[in-house]
């Protein structure tokens, strides 16, 4: 390997640092008897590697997890029993983790032990400490079966950094996820409290490992093939983690996958770190290197070709990035200074069976061109993965040009310079044997800030084609039973194949042991593009929307008085349009000029021509894919602008039935698409067919045409003399070079910028402009075509004419020339009545027989034509009266079931009538008997009142009654034992409680009276008794009849209510039977 070649040149890049006298990395070069060169030799002995005879190391690394999760992330370690025993038989006493079988070679184990760390906010837990031990691969040869444990890493071209921390691994889900990979840097990065010091080594070829290595011992610690590194990043300028970068990688089986992160101790160190990675997966330093010159290329089924295509986008300042403009005469990119940019790459397979491209490892830029690989830098990848149709493999970049080593395409270059960026892309597709790079070396101008910078229409891209010869491998050369199928024969790309130049090395370019620099042809002059054969493709051309300020406000101006009167044109719009619309405003001043700023009708017509059908969409179809194949918008088969284009073709051949579509009707509407919407592109068209008379060139068998002709012949005897008998003289007729010029208006084969301003000059002029346009493209023309003889003037015609106004001061001479010509319409109206008169003399002087025969076989001619239009007409007669038979019995059966239908309505409509009519009736029966039945309540309630009124006016009288009798009775009861009391002898006969006692007094001379009064005041007593008996019995009946009172008004009560619910209940369940009657009879 060529150290010098690779980390030699010292750059000034901040993202990378290629020297050999850094005490950071050094170079190791494991070839016998070689040294470092003589200038750095004392430095390499200095910071070169040191071997250390030592048993293990103590490695600290950041888990995630418990011991159970940290056990199954490890699963891939082997444990060796006796290892195991002795780390068990120290101060650990935790048991070793089970072997897990991975390895076939044998492998020395170290102690290692895992410090727990701090549990934080991210998704690392802490973990307990454990003992573990971790295979260690000394270095050995294939047929070796022991080690030593202290032995150096085995001989490999490989590049060795130092003086990096290991900050740890984890898992990750999405491996090839920049931005959840940076978010594994971070955490890890905070959270590492133990990190490791390592010794990084990067192989030079794809078929090596990634070694990390006890920077005392040089001993292995842990090893990851190439083959299983997915993805790697570094972190941001300007963050914590710039220093740091990490790698990912397919762990024991491919659904889980891990990220190991390592921090720099001098961040510079970082890029070239990177860049490593990405030179492991070119080509294998072992290799033969190709032949000096390449064998040639045949269109066999070993050559792949892909196209790939570079876009460089600009930030817009609003968030979102633009495509940059692209010069394509000069085949260079207009870039902005100072500002942020995306590099995009498409790659796409156009021909053979289909590769895969599993990812890309790098993408890389530098200003010049056949630079070197190790001047190359890296860029940070934003994006790579299949395009949304899944055609093409898209890779995206960012580029801050603000950086050193982007000086040379970062400031202003003058307008007549330009400088040179090559860009390269590093890809891994699953059937190569070994990556490779595609290299694209491009022109860019930067121009000022100030400069006004007009967007284009549509995106443009520097497009190269390559060509990749494979050869299959025999199953016994693969070295591993992977999908790799095939190793490189040669590499080419089309511009090579189009200079017949062989170069030593392709422009995919595959790194070497031997030699690093290769020389890639820049792309061809305007010269050399002039020589070949090849004409001019359609569409070619760039058109810049770039436009002085003064110009585009004396045009500001114009419209801004036009528009207040559209019916009259300005007067300094001639003068303006004869020097070019602005590209900017050509959409606008186009449909002024051809009168369609008032075309509401014609779109709404567009719209729906476009749903009718069209008898030449085979013709349209045909002619698509060939309009405009060199222009972005129409190249792609089914995209945006062919669609669009097979619209208005269509639309206009079901508008003019008579004339329909004409071949090259399609470049002058995809002219106007480039400008305008497709319904105003329509209205345009429309008009430059009816108002200008382009259509009358497609009429009477091209009468028209051969006139214009005949016009041009007249012009050319008249203004280039000398030129027309040099074609008299050749027999060059105009037909044979100017039919395009007229029927397609200069729109087929010359570049944009000329079409658009011949457009420009004849919607402002009219169609007769042509004759101004093809005068001045003769007379320019003049010197070369008098060399000529007819077939080199023919070709002359079809490749060098077009090519010769791809530059916009060629073409802008020519404009002036053709503007400056004056061609009176009283001329070309002479020349066309000698036309006529020419070919009537002509028809007079011809024999009457000949001219009978051919009159006779146009009219045969035209017979056939009209018999075979009647044959398809009755064709389409027969067909449309089956049809249309067809439909009037589908139409009387479905007019049959609708009259059943309506009659079987109509009588379900009589029978509602009637039950509407019966419930209407019950209805009105109903209501009169709720209205008796409530007058009859209501009576009720009010006589049950009045008699209750008249129950309590008794009850209360009888009441008072009886308080009365009491107080009487209670007075009279009163006065009486007062009476007993003061009687001596009543008093001995009573007690004082009332009771009757017995008095034992004999006194035989009174016993007599006492006995009579004794039955006196018996016989009152007893009369008062019974009185006091029949007012209780008077007061008894009175409560009795109370209660029979209360106990009829409850019933009546009762009643009322039961009257009430009756009827109501009635009423309801009438109502819901009639209801579902007629519910069920609707259903």
């Amino acid at each position: 390997m060529d150290d010098k070649a690779s980390v030699g040149k010292i750059s000034i890049s901040s993202d990378s640092v290629s020297t050999l006298n850094s005490e950071d990395f050094v170079l190791v070069c494991h070839q016998e008897d070689e040294t470092p060169s003589s200038n750095n030799g004392s430095d390499d002995e200095k910071t070169g590697l040191k071997v250390f005879a030592e048993e293990g190391v103590s490695f600290k690394i950041v888990g995630n997890g418990s011991e159970q999760e940290l056990q199954k992330e490890l699963e891939d370690v082997l444990m060796d029993p006796s290892v195991a025993d002795q780390a068990g038989s120290g101060d650990h006493g935790e048991k070793g983790l089970a072997a897990v079988e991975r390895e076939v070679a044998p492998t020395h184990k170290v102690p290692i032990s895992v410090a727990p760390t701090q549990a934080g906010p991210g998704p690392m837990a802490a973990l307990p400490k454990l003992d573990m031990v971790l295979p260690v691969k000394p270095a050995q040869d294939d047929d070796s079966s022991e080690s030593n444990p202290t032995t150096p890493v085995p001989d490999e071209d490989s590049v060795v950094f130092s003086k990096l921390t290991y900050l740890g691994c984890a898992s990750v889900n999405a491996p090839r996820s920049e931005v959840e990979a940076l978010r594994m840097i971070s955490i890890l990065r905070s959270q590492c409290q133990g990190p490791l010091d390592v010794t990084l080594s990067v192989p030079n070829v794809s078929e090596g490992t990634v070694r990390l290595l006890d920077p005392q011992t040089n001993t292995e610690i842990a090893n990851y093939p190439i083959y299983k590194i997915l993805f790697c990043v570094r972190g941001h300028d300007g963050t914590l983690e710039w220093d740091c970068f990490a790698f990912t990688e397919s762990h024991y089986n491919a659904d889980i996958f891990r990220i190991h992160v390592f921090r720099c101790e001098i961040h510079e160190a970082v890029s070239r770190i990177l860049y490593s990675f990405a030179t492991a997966f070119r080509r294998s330093a072992n290799k033969t290197a190709l032949s000096a010159i390449p064998p040639p290329l045949t269109p066999d089924s070993d050559v792949f070709t892909f196209t790939v295509s570079l876009e460089i986008k600009e930030d817009d300042g609003k968030g979102s990035f633009s495509a940059v403009l692209k010069d394509k005469d000069k085949q260079s990119f207009k870039l902005r200074p100072g500002i942020d940019k995306k590099i995009v790459i498409y790659v796409q397979q156009t021909s053979n069976k289909e590769l895969a491209i599993e990812r890309c490892f790098g993408l890389l830029l530098s200003p010049g061109k056949d630079v070197r690989n190790s001047d190359m830098h890296l860029l940070d990848l934003e994006s790579m993965g299949k395009s949304s149709d899944g055609k093409s493999y898209v890779i995206t970049g960012r580029w801050n040009p603000n950086t050193p080593q982007f000086q040379a395409v970062n400031e202003e270059t003058p307008k007549d310079k330009l400088v040179y960026m090559t860009t390269a892309v590093d890809l891994i597709i699953t059937e190569l044997e070994e990556p490779v790079r595609f290299l694209l070396e491009t022109k860019v101008r930067v121009c000022s800030p100030n400069e006004r910078m007009f967007w284009p229409f549509s995106k443009r891209s520097y497009t190269e084609t390559f060509y990749l010869k494979l050869k299959q491998m025999e199953r016994k050369e693969r070295k591993s039973n992977t999908d790799t199928l095939y190793e490189v024969v040669s590499l080419e790309s089309d511009t090579e194949r189009e200079r017949k130049k062989t170069t030593a090395s392709p422009s995919i370019r595959l790194t070497q042991s031997g030699s690093q620099s290769s020389m890639i042809p820049s792309p061809p002059d305007d010269d050399e593009e002039e020589d070949n054969d090849e004409p001019l493709l359609s569409g070619s051309g760039d058109v810049s929307k770039e436009c002085a300020e003064k110009i585009l406000e004396t045009w500001g101006d114009l419209l801004s008085k036009w528009h207040l009167n559209l019916s009259v044109r300005p007067k300094p719009l001639p003068a303006l349009v004869r020097s070019g619309v602005p590209e900017a405003l050509r959409g606008e001043v186009w449909q002024l000029l051809a009168g369609c700023h008032t075309n509401d009708h014609q779109v709404e017509e567009y719209r729906t021509l476009i749903t009718k059908e069209s008898p030449q969409d085979s013709a349209i179809t045909r002619d698509i894919n060939r309009t405009f194949p060199a222009h972005d918008y129409f190249k792609d088969t089914g995209g945006d602008g062919q669609d669009s284009l097979y619209k208005i073709c269509k639309a206009y051949s079901v508008y003019d039935e008579e004339i329909g579509y004409c071949q090259g009707q399609s470049f002058l509407a995809a002219v106007l698409l480039l400008h305008m919407p497709e319904e105003q592109a329509f209205s345009v068209l429309v008009k430059i067919m009816f108002d200008y008379g382009l259509r009358e060139l497609f009429k009477q068998n091209f009468e028209d045409l051969h006139c214009k002709f005949f016009q041009l012949e007249k012009l050319m005897q008249e203004y280039i003399p000398d030129l027309y008998n040099h074609f008299l003289n050749i027999s060059l007729e105009a037909h044979m070079y100017a039919s395009q010029w007229f029927l397609t208006l200069f729109t087929a084969k010359f570049p944009l910028y000329m079409v658009f301003h011949i457009i420009d000059f004849l919607l402002c002029e009219g169609i007769s402009v042509i004759f101004n346009v093809a005068l001045a493209l003769l007379k320019t023309s003049r010197d070369d075509l008098l060399l000529t003889d007819f077939e080199g003037a023919l070709k002359f015609f079809r490749v060098p004419v077009p090519k010769r106004y791809r530059s916009e001061e060629n073409a802008k001479k020519l404009m002036e020339l053709a503007c400056s010509m004056k061609i009176s319409q009283k001329k070309l109206k002479k020349y066309e009545k000698e036309y006529h008169a020419l070919r009537e003399q002509q028809a007079q002087q011809e024999a009457p027989i000949e001219r009978y025969e051919r009159e006779n076989r146009r009219l045969q001619e035209a017979n056939m034509r009209l018999e075979q239009e009647n044959d398809d007409l009755a064709h389409e007669l027969v067909t449309s009266k089956i049809a249309l038979r067809q439909d009037l019995d589908n139409a009387e059966e479905k007019s049959d079931a609708l009259n059943k239908e309506l009659l079987m309505t109509k009588q379900k409509l009589v029978d509602s009538e009637d039950e509407k009519r019966r419930l209407e009736e019950e209805s009105a029966q109903l209501k009169e008997m709720c209205r008796r039945e409530m007058d009859k309540a209501e009576s009720e309630i009010k006589k049950n009142g009045s008699i209750i009124v008249e129950y309590k006016q008794i009850c209360s009288q009888l009441s008072e009654r009886l308080e009365k009798q009491q107080t009487a009775n209670k007075g009279e009861l009163e006065k009486i034992w007062l009476k007993v009391e003061g009687c001596e002898k009543c008093g001995e006969l009573f007690s004082k409680e009332g009771s009757l006692r017995v008095v034992s007094v004999a006194k035989e001379g009174s016993e007599e009276e006492l006995d009579e009064e004794k039955e006196s005041l018996k016989y009152q007593l007893r009369e008062m008794e019974l009185e006091l008996a029949q007012t209780k019995l008077q007061l008894v009946e009175a409560e009795c009849k109370i209660q029979d009172l209360e106990h009829h008004l409850g019933l009546a009560i009762n009643e009322v209510q039961a009257a009430k619910k009756t009827w109501f209940n009635r009423t309801m369940s009438s109502i819901k039977t009639v209801t579902g009657a007629q519910g069920k009879e609707t259903s």
